[in-house]
């Protein structure tokens, strides 16, 4: 039904509704509160602590208007053991019920010296003998939260048809409640007890749909992909000719890939190392091995800026390779002439951004697809490709690294490939925390890399600054590093608002050492090499998250130098003491972990729908772990066909 047919709902409210997403009634019962208020009579009044109270109202309330439009109201309660004064700002409309001998209930922060109660909030009625549990919701303006409440309770008694994904077998194993009986549980909670089994029944059917996707996905890319013919021999020469060895872990990682490419199945296999680990050099020589079988191949990045820098890579690696550069910058004609000699098959190796995969690229006979961890190749693209006769071999590649438990649940729908050793002769950087009143101390380490000949990032959080904050921006940074350093050293800026030309520049000269000292935005996170770079200074470092401050420090430490990070903040916080005391992107994502749940770690979401209303990966991993075993037992049993509506649609949703 549609939200606007439900009785009580105008053109306003409807409005409201929209921007919340919810135009139907499914929308809205599945809008679920993000915390619960728990009301809970406190048995003792504590200065300057929250409190909970009810009674009666012993007096009529007085109201006194202020300034601006704003008022005072008191009154006295009895609690039945006590007198309190109540003390509540602008809310003197209410002065008419508040009369003698009505049940209130007060919520605010105790003055023990004036026996006063400032309430924050005040209701009409007493406390139940148990905690009275009210569900709080997101909201818009023009909308409460206890409007939702309501609506969703007309909702909710209208008992419309609730399609149940559980399997009555997991239900009966793990006692759960029924879907109707959760879902109004969730919205009107009878007691904590029956909170949490609500929570965790819906949880686990989020995470059962979720995890069948990955096991859908990871079933159905095991379809017939291209068998390739390589020959290992000149892939072993081109290994050898490197000016680096290949450690253990890329050589096992090439290894995987080769055994994939041998075999008739199309490769989905995820490459996941430490910022700096190798994982590009890993790609490139997977291109290689394409190449050699006959293929064209693509490789995929995030930024023009990156695809440049793998494109001069290459260039230098293959001198008879046919490779080209695919980006949106291109002016229409060459990016024409590039188009059809794509389509002629005159180009062995295509570079590019999303470019790659618009509607006009052609391939001839393309049979690697490589993406970084920006990108995740789903299942609509690999569709895409198959439409058009295509079953590319995929590879992704993430230097957000997650720990093995949790990729091999999370990533369910690939196989795994990890780097954790770093490449041999690299220096591990030195973490430093600075607090911002120490700035000097910055200055002087930065000076000391510059006089050894090394080039420095500095990095601001924002573009410019707003209107309620002072942290520092790229402008105001520019100028004190011109005041600094600007008589002896070059300064640079760079950031997302410029034109790709402008920042391409920028970079290149950054790399060629044309400028010394170059302040950006995070823009500079994703894979950028430059090995001269021996020193980033983050700003403003407390308001970044763990893996992004990990991803930032992998810009440098690239070369055979020491190399420093400084991490300028105005707090010293957990975060940031974990950074200084580790390198490894493996166990700083469990700290990750640990600190803020799933979150954003990975970056974007996962192709099959990383998005859980109520449930949290890394908070309720143990559910998590049940519904991953449940739906495989599920898939290769015959309860498949005795629920087929459970598969049907998760294959719905994912090709949508």
């Amino acid at each position: 039904m549609e939200i606007k047919n439900v009785k009580g709902v105008g053109p306003k409210l409807l409005n409201c509704l929209s921007k919340l997403n919810i135009n139907t009634s499914l929308d809205l019962i599945n809008f679920y509160p993000f915390r619960y208020e728990v009301l809970e009579r406190s048995l003792n009044l504590v200065h300057d602590e929250k409190v909970v109270i009810d009674g009666i109202v012993d007096n009529y309330a007085t109201v006194v208007f202020l300034k601006n439009r704003k008022d005072r109201m008191k009154f006295i309660i009895n609690s039945g053991s006590n007198l309190i004064n109540v003390c509540i700002f602008n809310r003197g409309y209410l002065k008419t019920r508040l009369i003698p001998n009505t049940k209130v209930i007060v919520i605010g922060k105790y003055d023990k010296k004036h026996n006063l109660i400032i309430a924050s909030d005040i209701r009409f009625g007493l406390l139940p003998d148990s905690p009275l549990i009210e569900p709080i919701y997101h909201t818009v303006s023009g909308i409460t939260s206890k409007k939702i409440c309501d609506l969703v309770n007309k909702v909710i008694d209208e008992k419309f048809n609730i399609i149940d994904y559980v399997p009555d077998e997991f239900s009966e194993k793990y006692k759960f409640l029924n879907k109707y009986d959760s879902i109004k549980q969730v919205h009107n909670p009878s007691n904590l007890n029956v909170l949490k089994k609500s929570l965790d029944r819906l949880k686990y059917e989020e995470f059962f749909l979720f995890m069948i996707k990955m096991k859908y996905l990871k079933n159905n890319s095991n379809t017939l992909g291209i068998e390739k013919n390589i020959d290992i021999t000149k892939v072993k020469e081109f290994i050898n000719s490197l000016k680096f060895k290949l450690t253990t872990d890329q050589l096992n990682a090439i290894k995987d890939i080769y055994n994939d490419f041998s075999s008739n199945n199309q490769m989905n296999r995820l490459l996941q190392g430490d910022v700096g680990s190798g994982k590009s050099i890993v790609s490139f020589v997977a291109l290689y091995m394409n190449y050699l079988s006959g293929y064209q191949g693509c490789l995929m990045a995030p930024t023009e800026i990156l695809i440049e820098q793998h494109y001069n890579e290459l260039k230098s690696l293959f001198k008879d390779i046919r490779i080209c550069l695919l980006t949106g910058s291109l002016k229409t004609k060459e990016r024409k002439d590039i188009l059809e000699k794509i389509k002629n098959n005159d180009y062995d190796i295509i570079l590019g951004t999303h470019a790659l995969f618009s509607n006009d690229v052609e391939y001839s006979n393309l049979g690697l697809v490589i993406t970084d961890e920006q990108h995740r190749f789903g299942v609509k693209q690999r569709s895409n490709l198959k439409n058009k006769g295509l079953t590319p071999d995929i590879l992704y590649m993430s230097a957000t690294p997650i720990p093995r438990t949790y990729a091999l649940t999370i990533y369910g729908d690939m196989d795994v490939s990890n780097i954790k050793v770093m490449p041999n002769g690299r220096k591990e950087i030195i973490t430093e925390v600075i607090e911002e009143d120490n700035i000097k101390e910055v200055l002087k380490k930065m000076y000391g890399e510059l006089k050894n000949g090394h080039q420095i990032y500095i990095v601001s959080p924002l573009i410019e600054e707003s209107e309620n904050s002072n942290l520092k921006d790229i402008e105001l940074l520019s100028k004190n590093m011109e005041k600094a350093f600007g008589s002896i050293y070059k300064i640079g800026s760079l950031h997302g608002k410029m034109k790709p030309d402008k920042k391409n520049e920028i970079m290149a000269k950054f790399n060629e050492g044309k400028i010394d000292i170059l302040v950006s935005t995070t823009v500079i996170e994703v894979g950028v090499n430059v090995p001269n770079a021996t020193m980033i200074v983050i700003f403003d470092a407390n308001l970044f998250g763990l893996s992004a401050l990990h991803q930032l420090r992998g810009r440098v430490g690239r070369g055979q130098f020491q190399s420093y990070c400084i991490l300028v903040s105005k707090t010293k916080t957990k975060r940031l003491d974990i950074l200084e005391k580790t390198n490894d992107g493996f166990k700083i994502s469990e700290e990750d972990f640990k600190l803020r749940g799933s979150g954003d770690l990975f970056g974007v979401r996962q192709s099959g729908g990383m998005s859980f209303k109520l449930a949290d990966i890394k908070k309720d991993f143990n559910i998590l772990v049940k519904a991953r075993d449940d739906s495989e037992y599920f898939l290769n049993s015959s309860l498949k066909d005795k629920y087929p509506h459970i598969l049907d649609v998760v294959i719905k949703e994912h090709l949508d």
